[in-house]
């Protein structure tokens, strides 16, 4: 299963982070390529505890969904809500400048592969406690989901 633990994933997630422009077109959703970036961006820092979110409305976290979106293999559906902390219409960072922002994701996905195993990880809003690993896993995920959104 590909994971920010493998050297080979995080090489090809960042090469397909480089296909993207403001002006690629989305295939579904609303976010622009730029919003994305901004929004995996925010995922990241989510994912490390650099932000924190409200918990969602409604029965989480599930250890099913953690299940079916870290093993199962299928890709994820579309049209997913995420939090408000992290919709860059709502309360995520605006886009800026594509080429600084890009470079920051790429940052902070690298940053993010060299965490220590030792590493205290927060409880993610829908799936709950989860292992690096998990995590790892996710990020790759979470990651290609929004990079195939734009066909990259």
């Amino acid at each position: 299963m590909k994971s920010l633990r493998n050297s080979q994933d995080v090489d090809e997630i960042l090469s397909r982070i480089d296909l993207l422009s403001p002006e690629r077109p989305r295939r579904w959703g609303k976010m622009s390529a730029h919003q994305v970036v901004c929004h995996i961006n925010d995922a990241f820092r989510l994912y490390t505890g650099v932000i924190t979110v409200a918990k969602p409305g409604f029965p989480y976290p599930s250890k099913l969904l953690k299940w079916g979106a870290l093993l199962v293999p299928v890709r994820w559906p579309r049209g997913f809500k995420t939090v408000p902390e992290v919709d860059q219409e709502l309360g995520g960072t605006r886009p800026v400048e594509f080429k600084q922002d890009v470079a920051d994701l790429k940052g902070r996905i690298i940053s993010f592969t060299q965490i220590p195993e030792s590493f205290v990880w927060p409880s993610h809003p829908y799936l709950g406690v989860m292992s690096g690993s998990e995590w790892m896993r996710l990020g790759y995920l979470h990651t290609d989901h929004h990079l195939r959104q734009f066909g990259a």
